[in-house]
């Protein structure tokens, strides 16, 4: 996995936890991290992809069953795996979500 890819993830992970562990004052604060970093982490994964897969996978599928992108999903939390794949679609098709278009 490259190293840019790499670091994001770790990111993301350590988002995830705080996240997941905060108490009532921290949430908000907690959320809007983990969030701004998964969003960081996807255009790194976009990155890598445009700049890398050469050539680039035809099918969602293809993309999904690259070696890294299989050694994400192993790492990523079960209930992160929608968003990834959701993501990964937009990937495929090209398409940059704007600021106002992402989860809230």
């Amino acid at each position: 996995m490259n190293i840019q890819v790499e670091q994001a993830l770790g990111t993301v992970l350590k988002n995830w936890r705080a996240m997941t562990v905060a108490d009532m004052d921290e949430a908000e604060g907690s959320a809007d991290q983990f969030e701004a970093s998964f969003y960081s982490f996807i255009d790194t994964v976009r990155e890598w992809a445009t700049a890398e897969l050469k050539p680039f996978p035809q099918t969602i599928e293809q993309f999904l069953a690259l070696p890294p992108i299989l050694s994400i999903l192993d790492k990523l939390p079960a209930p992160l795996h929608l968003n990834f794949e959701t993501e990964a679609e937009l990937i495929m098709d090209n398409i940059i979500r704007v600021d106002d278009e992402k989860y809230d």
